[in-house]
């Protein structure tokens, strides 16, 4: 991207000069701001990509910069350039105007809600609607003509049609075409590039027939993104031999493997002390309400995985995904997994960030991994027992987090059934406003009833120490409900088990101890609860400036300094308040406050043990802070209130 280009550059949200983001699917840029609101609508509404910090494939940053360019913003603002919509009130958040809830709320109505796109005239038939819409998106790839297949997406086109005369999609179009440009759009909404037209042919054949070599190459290392990146997460390298796997649990991984760099760009290139006061945090993966309410669940606890524990689940998804697709078992001997597992330990704690030139451990090959399944009896019971072996501590951490359900979200990985070609599950982001999951429903003659779909699940995630007795009475069972509190890996990598306390390890769990006692209405006074507060607050902003000068030794006798304050504060309440926002705040306090503790001690390695994922710990510790500032000001606006009623 030219200098030239990059001054006339403004966040398509606010107008701010020079963007530093960029929303891929939508085809627009964005700044600092506006991209925190980006990452907490979820990857269904928008995909955010950095644009210097981020490996782009060349020809998707292309197709990005060819959006922006030519107004693909006006797209999604249609409304808004409409001069009736100053009249009824609408406008455009300015960069002045604060991040919440100005900017947020109207970043949520842009893209979120489609307030501002362009409505088609109401039909009878809204699938012969939708039909039209995809022949038009069918015709204008085989031209330039970016923003209007744009457009045409965000109307409700389909990016994978299925032409009933010409017996192909818009991607075999474009390939034969050799539109590199509409076949990265294509792909972004969700085209299968693995997907045959009515002989049998790809859009790879047709690039390949055609000439146009980098367009096929392109397609194919499409068909591979999902384990690539995967692989390239675990080792900073792209696999040779491509292993492909589209699960549920494989996707979710995906998307939280995204969230996990864009947070580690986020936290390269942001001011630490306005993360806790200002900016959105993005602590898990939001709510996709595609997802049902225990999907939800289980993509919101992989963000509690260490690099360690996230890492050996990837494995398993990789080995499995090399599995599945061979038809034989994979023999993982520990000693590979110990290899790869200390490579991505040190590429964490490695002070130099240089992509080209990576300085990692061997790991096994293919060759080394990929044994043939034993013929005899004995060596077949013999191989079985190794796996077992190998994985029995992996599976202690993954089979409280995704538990397969029975007959609905995961299908059995054992059944060849799972091998079969699937759509991609882009295809069901909500992307534009005709309906969120176009992508995936058929066509069906008018009178048919589709299969009915599960009504929008709302998922409130419990604090990270919330009680069981709060979980049990809170929330149905579910597949992904743990049955102990929670689990922290110790100094010699065991699991522990931890009870949630307000004072922190050893003390007892006021919600069973104290059933018997009767509520207390007093609160303590204002004054002495903001006292304390600014106590806590002086001490946070000494942590979150040690986290941003690297001074990792300082981390414990802060976060001490951080316990004792908020320990203080607890003292000023009765023992069971009569309010419940009360006890919820106290308790997210308190929790917090143990959390940051036990964040803190991370960050000195153990003697004889891998040194811990600083940028990881950094992250949590960042995080227990903005928890520790949010109760505290809760219980300040709380008692405020009420004393002066």
């Amino acid at each position: 991207m030219s200098k030239r280009l990059r001054n006339t550059e403004v966040c398509a949200d606010c107008s701010v000069p020079e963007p530093r983001w960029a929303s891929v699917n939508r085809g627009v840029l964005i700044c600092d701001e506006c991209c925190s609101v980006h990452r907490s609508l979820g990857r269904h509404s928008s995909q955010v990509r950095h644009l210097t910090h981020t490996p782009w494939p060349p020809t998707q940053l292309q197709m990005v910069q060819t959006l922006y360019s030519n107004g693909a913003n006006s797209i999604w603002e249609h409304s808004l350039l409409d001069p009736a919509s100053v009249m009824s009130g609408k406008r455009k958040a300015n960069p002045q105007d604060k991040l919440h809830p100005n900017k947020s709320e109207f970043i949520r109505a842009k893209y979120q809600m489609l307030a501002f796109v362009h409505r088609m005239p109401c039909r009878e038939d809204d699938s012969s609607t939708a039909k039209d819409l995809s022949k038009q998106l069918h015709s204008s790839v085989r031209t330039g003509n970016l923003e209007t297949c744009l457009r045409l997406l965000s109307l409700g086109a389909q990016a994978n049609f299925f032409h009933p005369e010409k017996g192909n999609t818009p991607l075999h179009v474009a390939a034969k075409a050799g539109q590199v440009s509409q076949a990265e759009l294509l792909t972004v909404y969700g085209a299968d590039p693995g997907a045959p037209d009515s002989n049998g042919k790809t859009p790879t054949d047709y690039a390949r027939e055609a000439g146009h070599h980098d367009l096929a190459d392109r397609l194919v290392e499409i068909q591979y993104e999902l384990t690539d990146r995967l692989a390239f997460y675990l080792c900073g390298r792209k696999p040779g031999m491509h292993n492909h796997l589209f699960e549920d649990l494989a996707m979710d991984v995906y998307d939280e493997v995204d969230r996990r760099e864009t947070d580690a760009v986020w936290l390269a290139t942001q001011n630490h002390s306005t993360l806790v006061t200002e900016t959105t945090v993005v602590p898990f993966l939001p709510v996709n309400p595609e997802y049902s309410s225990t999907r939800n669940q289980g993509r919101q606890k992989l963000a509690r995985f260490n690099a360690h524990e996230f890492a050996t689940l990837v494995i398993d998804i990789l080995s499995d995904a090399k599995r599945r697709q061979q038809g034989n078992s994979i023999a993982s001997p520990k000693d590979n997994v110990e290899l790869i597992l200390k490579s991505v330990t040190v590429r964490h704690c490695s002070d130099s960030q240089d992509n080209d030139q990576p300085d990692y451990d061997s790991v096994a090959s293919d060759e080394d991994t990929d044994q043939e399944l034993p013929s005899s009896k004995g060596d077949r019971t013999k191989l079985q027992s190794l796996q077992s072996e190998n994985t029995s501590l992996r599976r202690q951490v993954t089979t409280n987090i995704y538990q397969i359900p029975s007959g609905s979200d995961y299908p059995d990985p054992s059944s060849p059934s799972a091998l079969k070609r699937r759509q991609s599950a882009r295809a069901s982001r909500p992307m534009s406003m005709y309906e969120t999951g176009s992508g995936l429903k058929p066509y069906l003659p008018k009178g048919e009833t589709p299969y009915p779909e599960e009504g929008i699940p709302t998922l409130q995630p419990f604090p990270p120490h919330a009680s069981k007795l709060e979980k049990q009475s809170s929330m149905p069972e579910s597949d992904y409900d743990n049955t102990f509190y929670e689990s922290e890996m110790d100094d010699s990598g065991r699991g522990r088990l931890r009870s949630s306390g307000w004072l922190g390890e050893g003390s007892s769990i006021p919600e069973l101890d104290d059933l018997e006692m009767e509520s207390d209405p007093t609160l303590p006074s204002t004054e002495d609860v903001i006292r304390k507060t600014e106590q806590i607050t002086k001490n946070i902003q000494e942590l979150l400036r040690a986290a941003q000068e690297n001074k990792h030794d300082s981390f414990i006798p802060c976060s001490e300094r951080i316990h004792v304050a908020v320990t203080e504060m607890a003292a000023l309440f009765p023992k069971r308040p009569r309010s419940e926002t009360v006890r919820g705040s106290l308790r997210l306090l308190t929790s917090s406050a143990y959390r940051l503790q036990s964040e803190c001690r991370k960050a000195v390695p153990s003697e004889g043990c891998p040194g811990p994922d600083m940028q990881l710990v950094t992250q949590q510790v960042i995080q227990c802070a903005y928890d520790i500032a949010k109760a505290a000001k809760q219980l300040v606006t709380i008692t405020t209130k009420e004393n002066t009623n």
